[in-house]
């Protein structure tokens, strides 16, 4: 295998398959940037139908998107753990992208 040199401040040299070891997060953070759209739509149903405070409305989500990332096992190859990543990440990201984008302060 050809060896690929990093940077110039480490003196460390790879084989070229060991830069990429985290193939999981890869898979995770993708997975949930499909999520993300599933559950954006969920979290502005509830908001829609249930009168929640606003503080609690990350919290509601998170649990969407746990809820939606275990349930997408006929979707993907991916574990339940790593489902469950992916639906937390796509929850919290969700609700962070919509208050972002239409709360004018």
């Amino acid at each position: 295998m050809k060896c690929v040199p990093l940077p110039a401040f480490q003196n460390k040299t790879y084989k070229r398959g060991d830069l990429m070891q985290n193939e999981n997060l890869t898979e995770v953070l993708a997975f949930a940037s499909v999520l993300a759209v599933f559950v954006l739509a969920l979290v502005q149903l509830v908001k829609k139908t249930i009168n929640l405070p606003g503080n609690i409305i990350p919290l509601v989500g998170v649990l969407i998107g746990l809820g939606v990332g275990a349930a997408a096992a006929p979707f993907t190859d991916l574990g339940l753990i790593l489902r469950l990543w992916s639906g937390g990440l796509a929850g919290l990201s969700a609700t962070g992208l919509f208050e972002l984008a239409f709360n004018k302060r």
